[in-house]
């Protein structure tokens, strides 16, 4: 699937689509991606007709690749050889992923619109849903044919793997009864558990669409056009989920989560209340779950040799390629072939040797309800990423990896007052609004959780869950330069205390630091204020519009000629951290956390052509990562002296607190 070629091919292509093509296209998404599970309708006719006559090997020039891809496909269907439709889908299971990468391989290779429509609709039909709706998506992310396509939220395509399976049978019920319906979601688990303080963040439907969308954009699988920083990105992200979900559990008198230990027994264990759309209820696993060997997939032995071969090689300080040469790791590139080779990705030099940590830890974690199918029990929520952070044990292992990747950043030289300083700006003073948290209720649509009939009519059921959220603050950036320049500004908060109000040391609260922001701006000489709203963050997203609201506005703008106003705005990207998570929620009196704001040349730090954007987590489509100082800079690296940050007059720090408002 090597696709740079085709990206470049389509680029003239795509760059004279009208705005009304572009609500024509969101109109085939729309419709391809509604009632999955449900024959195309009549209503559609175009997609009907095209499922049913289109044929995808009929002329080689609809595709780039000559038609190799769609004919592989059409044959590997004529034998029968693909998972049928309502079967559950796990992208970690080898064979399935090999068959929605077949479906993404023809859509990637179609040479326009026309060809992706009319192939998609083909296969709907002929394929499992659940890897229709994953090709689908993915496609969708990469093809420069549909640059100006907004995905529905997938909460709301798959609507099982988000919510419990009380709503579900609540849900048909009102079908059944005709009786539209609107019902309150709780999260899994009792108040016998503790875990069950910090379920509204594992669970929250943001935090698991964040998580699939990531992985959708840096697949680990993917081998076409390079992917910059790829392997960063991979630590960065789930270094930030790992460090939010630390702050949260701090906000909950928790201790910060422990790392998982393949000897050891799993603490927690969870029951995930939840089903599949086809193949039953998802495992449970109980508390202080022994490890242990899962058949096919690895054994605890080999998963304890993957480790010591990476921690050798941070130790050595390089990666040992297949052909014997070595990698340097010992350098500010290091972390980005270290997270490709912990994933393990299509980028790791040798994967036959060190293997494939995360993804095998997936699965293992998955599979130890029953690690021997000898129940035949579907996958666990661990193998798959729309759910796995529900589960306790995924922040475990993360912290697990965390501490790996740790190790590397402990290793390189620290950094030096002149690596540090910026002489052209001194901030003097920092104003941050009011910080407080919430909870409100937040509505999903259930329409596609339910089968479509000729004789029963669809209902309006929707399902609300209590989410956290936080009131919108500005913060003023007081600063005086010695001439006008466009600079970088990196604003994080960490922690000041630990579960025990024991002052963390600089070491452990850089490590806990939270991205709130980085962004650049050109600056006057003298003195001047930098405004920033926590609406303007590039590591957020504000939340997706609502499926039901994506198809009525799209068939509006189609049936009018007119353009859609959301195919530009911060609805178009599905990877990025939830703007309403974008604090932690803190405590009735207020928690205290570091503020830091840190200055630094924009020259050094920005590449060309940067758009505004959540790149933060989820760097830039086709572009270049737009900083290039180390993710987490300047806290990435270890501190021998804390009296050389606060001598930096381009460094600001104060305290600040964090208020809980109940009722708000």
């Amino acid at each position: 699937m090597k696709w740079t070629a085709v990206v470049a091919a389509l680029l003239v292509v795509v760059a004279t689509v009208a705005a009304d093509e572009d609500a024509h296209k969101q109109q085939v998404i729309n419709r391809l991606l509604n009632r999955i599970t449900s024959p195309i309708p009549s209503a559609y006719a175009e997609l009907k007709n095209a499922a049913e006559t289109y044929d995808p090997g009929h002329d080689d020039s609809h595709y780039t690749d000559g038609g190799e891809a769609a004919r592989h496909l059409v044959q590997e269907i004529n034998d029968h050889r693909v998972l049928e439709q309502h079967h559950w889908f796990s992208l970690f299971n080898t064979r399935q992923r090999e068959e929605a990468l077949m479906l993404v391989d023809v859509l990637l290779h179609a040479v326009d619109f026309d060809t992706f429509e009319h192939s998609a609709a083909f296969f709907r039909e002929k394929m499992n849903e659940g890897e229709f709706v994953y090709a689908i998506y993915v496609a969708v992310t990469h093809s420069p044919l549909t640059d100006h396509v907004v995905l529905p939220p997938l909460y709301e395509v798959t609507p099982h793997m988000f919510t419990n399976s009380e709503i579900i049978n609540k849900a048909y019920t009102a079908k059944m009864t005709q009786t539209p319906g609107d019902f309150h979601m709780e999260f899994t688990g009792t108040n016998k558990n503790e875990e069950q303080r910090v379920a509204y963040f594992g669970e929250d439907i943001g935090i698991n669409s964040h998580h699939v969308h990531w992985h959708m954009d840096f697949p680990f699988w993917w081998n076409g056009e390079h992917i910059d920083r790829k392997g960063e990105l991979f630590f960065w992200a789930h270094h930030q989920l790992t460090a939010r979900f630390d702050a949260e559990r701090l906000s909950n008198y928790l201790s910060p989560v422990d790392e998982l230990h393949w000897d050891r027994p799993i603490k927690d264990g969870f029951a995930p209340h939840t089903s599949y759309k086809f193949g039953g209820e998802f495992p449970t696993r109980p508390d202080n779950k022994a490890f242990d060997d899962v058949d096919g997939v690895a054994r605890m032995r080999d998963m304890i040799i993957t480790e010591s071969r990476i921690r050798d090689a941070i130790a050595h300080g390089y990666i040992e390629k297949e052909d014997g040469t070595h990698v340097n790791i010992d350098d500010v590139h290091g972390i980005d072939v270290l997270g490709d080779v912990i994933e393990s990705s299509v980028y790791s030099p040798n994967a036959a040797y060190y293997g494939a940590l995360h993804n095998q830890a997936h699965r293992v974690l998955g599979a130890q309800a029953d690690p021997h199918g000898k129940f035949n029990m579907p996958p666990g929520v661990m193998e798959h990423f729309e759910t796995a952070t529900r589960d306790p044990a995924f922040f475990r292992l993360h912290k697990y990896m965390d501490n790996i990747f740790k190790e590397h950043k402990d290793k390189l030289h620290p950094y030096t007052k002149e690596e540090l300083q910026y002489a052209n700006v001194q901030i003097t003073e920092v104003d941050v609004g009011e910080l407080s948290t919430y909870f409100e209720d937040f509505s999903v649509d259930l329409g596609n959780a339910l089968d479509t009939t000729e004789t029963v009519e669809d209902v309006k059921v929707t399902a609300h869950v209590s989410r956290l959220n936080h009131k919108a603050f500005t913060y003023n950036i007081h600063i005086n330069a010695n001439h006008a320049e466009k600079v970088t500004v990196r604003v994080l908060i960490a922690p000041k205390y630990d579960e025990n109000h024991v002052p963390l040391d600089i070491n452990h609260a850089r490590w806990a630091g939270i991205e709130l922001d980085t962004f650049w701006v050109d600056v006057p000489a003298g003195d001047s204020v930098i405004e920033r709203s926590s609406s303007d963050s590039n590591v957020a997203i504000s939340d997706r519009i609502s499926f039901p609201t994506l198809i009525h506005d799209t068939d509006e703008a189609v049936a009018s000629g007119s353009s859609l106003s959301f195919a530009t705005d911060h609805h178009a990207r599905g990877c990025g951290h939830p703007q309403r998570l974008l604090l932690p929620k803190g405590t009735t009196n207020g928690m205290d956390f570091h503020f830091d704001v840190y200055i630094s040349s924009g020259e050094d730090s920005v590449h060309d052509h940067v758009e505004d954007g959540n790149h933060g987590y989820c760097g830039m489509h086709g572009q270049k990562y737009p900083d290039k100082k180390p993710m987490g800079f300047p806290y990435d690296r270890h501190i021998p002296d804390r009296r050389l940050y606060d001598g930096l007059k381009n460094l600001h720090t104060q305290t600040v607190k964090i208020f809980f408002r109940e009722g708000i």
